[in-house]
């Protein structure tokens, strides 16, 4: 026995010794005796009651180094029970900067954020013959932390934590010929090797998700961990299957993954897929065909473990929920479109929120119609054109809103389901939908709350000329928007919607609406380059919701920030801090909010494509900035995976 626990164990039997003899029954006697035990063994402990951050200024050319990095110059305070406060200061620990060798757990090396084709077989960069070399990604997006009970990797010291990441697409070859969207999206499971004492986490083999089964992955962007301790990923933009011919990025991603330019099939992109890690740090995927096919962006499961709800990065794009048949299976269930019912159209607008069901489907019965040779000219009738007067059909075709312009489309006879799951924008706008959102991205939940946040990161385009019922006014830079959940709805046939985590309304929050200088778009600068005020949001992205600190995290894809940020807003005192900066040129990407991974919390954080820049909005930076970028970062061909640190042990 070591000296603390005989210490303690002297002072429990002092407390014993200590108590009154008075003729209790033995029950009572038992009871005070532990508890007298219990308080002398176990000394009071400080409780968290609140926590806040203190901001970081956004970064000037008098400090360029800080402009060209990920840079974290905030701290996190902690008031505890006792009325004492502690402050932490936080940092920046990447993982990896892609383009690494990373330990691939068999005593080798592997190529972080390296390329494969559908044999598994890395795709090499040939655009400069005498540089030959694997591709690598300058874009990890959506990340996940987790534990699993049970968990055996070799070399792991301390805890065993794992991360998936996934990478969701390169900006160039080496050649400098864009390649955005041309190459298949790779994801990787990492297994993090935890210090019990400090909290920090180190990387201990790095994993390439194989994803032959699922045909491969498309352009996957923001992701979620589902509360059964999965990844949910995401494939935006999906291919239009009826301009598929002259879609030369989707032909040269069929090349780059089966080696021929009409090999994919648009129908298997568009999709949810999900990622499950297995104790020894591998992982498999599967893709869910039955959540609609459309720009999914960062779904997020509610508590039921049924109810999602999914952002949709595209122009006329709508408001989609899914509910599954059943919790913790997203294999088969139920799709809706919402109906924007607005009550102001000053700024971002709000309006409550009524849903048509789309249709009810399982995954496989999707994935039969498209290995079964459906063909899109099967599902529907589209025309780019008003085809009144050149068509003498009994049934008029339909004017939608279709990415921005205007189809007229006219459904074949039996094809509802394929339409609904496989043409969903094209459907949802048929069926009545509100089709007029652009860039809706993250999706979060307060849980404690029942309210959804969502991130509308550019208001512009349709949703100001009213083509999918929506007509607000801006910003052009965004605005987050809440959404209240209840239940007790019905659909637009009034028949019941089985959940209780149904939206029911939308307006955006007044401290996270963007501010854009001259009021419009990009119609006036600050000195630096900024069209939008740094000391607010701009285009806010990916969304993280943190029920222990009470905390919605905001990172940014912003063309009007010269460095994009990352904020946290905490709902209850309504301030906004900025935590951290990117790069400039880069996106805030990778964010995940882990309350509790062995007693700690994580925020995960990555960045997109630094120095990618714009002008005019990096035409006084630019050069300054680019050769410190070139050089931190691989010549602008890396990007770093990572998370925050410095946050206290919470639990």
């Amino acid at each position: 026995m070591n000296q603390k626990h005989d210490a303690e164990r002297r002072r429990a039997l002092g407390a014993i010794a200590s108590l009154p003899m008075l003729p209790l029954a033995m029950g009572t006697l038992s009871s005070a005796l532990l508890a007298a035990r219990a308080t002398a063994a176990k000394p009071a402990q400080r409780v968290v009651q609140a926590v806040s951050f203190t901001g970081m200024a956004a970064p000037s050319l008098a400090n360029k180094a800080a402009m060209a990095t990920m840079g974290v110059e905030s701290a996190m305070s902690v008031h505890y029970s006792d009325n004492s406060r502690a402050n932490f200061g936080l940092a920046y620990q990447s993982f990896f900067t892609t383009g690494d060798r990373v330990p691939d757990g068999n005593g080798g090396l592997t190529l972080a954020g390296g390329y494969y084709d559908i044999k598994n077989q890395p795709i090499v960069d040939l655009s400069v013959p005498t540089r030959a070399r694997q591709f690598f990604s300058d874009c990890p997006d959506g990340m996940s932390l987790l534990k699993l009970e049970h968990a055996s990797v070799p070399g792991v010291q301390g805890n065993t934590v794992f991360a998936v990441v996934q990478f969701e697409y390169t900006t160039r070859d080496q050649s400098l010929t864009k390649t955005y969207s041309r190459l298949p999206s790779p994801i990787a499971v990492l297994t993090l090797d935890q210090n019990p004492a400090t909290g920090a986490l180190s990387l201990v083999k790095y994993h390439n998700v194989d994803t032959s089964g699922v045909h491969g992955l498309w352009i996957t962007c923001g992701a979620s961990l589902s509360p059964w301790n999965t990844h949910l990923s995401s494939e935006e933009y999906e291919p239009d299957a009826f301009a598929i011919s002259s879609n030369a990025p989707f032909a040269a991603f069929s090349k780059s993954l089966y080696g021929g330019e009409t090999t994919a099939n648009p129908y298997h992109y568009g999709h949810v897929p999900e990622v499950t890690v297995n104790s020894d740090g591998s992982g498999s995927v599967k893709k869910h065909y039955c959540m609609g096919r459309l720009s999914h962006e960062l779904v997020q499961v509610m508590p039921d473990e049924r109810t999602v709800l999914m952002g949709d990065d595209a122009t006329n794009g709508g408001a989609f929920m899914f509910i599954a048949d059943r919790a913790r299976d997203l294999s088969s269930g139920t799709l809706y479109v919402a109906k924007w019912n607005q009550t102001s159209g000053v700024g971002p607008g709000s309006a409550t929120l009524s849903w048509i069901k789309l249709g009810s489907a399982a995954s496989a019965e999707i994935e039969a119609l498209i290995d079964g040779g459906l063909q899109a000219t099967d599902i529907m009738d589209v025309q780019t054109t008003d085809p009144s007067g050149t068509l003498t059909a009994k049934l008029p075709h339909t004017k939608i809103p279709y990415a921005g312009k205007f189809n007229w489309i006219k459904l074949k006879p039996g094809m509802n389901k394929a339409a609904a799951f496989l043409e969903t924008h094209r459907y949802a706008a048929l069926m009545g939908g509100s089709m007029g959102f652009t860039k809706w991205e993250g999706t979060t939940v307060n849980a404690k709350d029942k309210v959804a946040y969502v991130a509308m990161s550019r208001i512009e385009s349709s949703m100001l000329n009213g083509s999918g019922d929506i007509r607000v006014e801006g910003p052009y830079s965004g605005a987050v928007y809440a959404q209240n959940l209840r239940s007790g709805q019905v659909d637009s046939s009034g028949a019941a919607i089985d959940s209780e985590w149904v939206p029911v309304d939308m307006a955006a929050i007044p401290a996270l609406i963007s501010e854009d200088f001259g009021g419009k778009a990009k119609s006036k600068q600050d000195a630096l380059g900024n069209f939008a005020n740094p000391d607010k949001i701009a285009t806010p992205d990916n969304l993280k919701f943190s029920e222990k600190l009470r905390t919605l995290f905001i990172g940014e894809d912003s063309d009007t920030h010269v460095n994009n940020f990352l904020w946290a807003y905490n709902v209850d005192s309504k301030t906004l801090t900025r935590l951290l900066s990117c790069p400039a040129g880069a996106e805030s990407t990778g964010l995940h909010a882990a309350d509790d991974i062995n007693g700690w919390m994580y925020i995960t954080s990555n960045f997109q494509h630094a120095g990618d820049w714009e002008s005019p909005l990096h035409d006084i930076v630019k050069p300054v900035l680019d050769p410190l970028i070139r050089t931190n970062y691989k010549d602008r061909f890396g990007a770093s995976v990572g998370y925050l640190t410095g946050l206290p042990r919470l639990g």
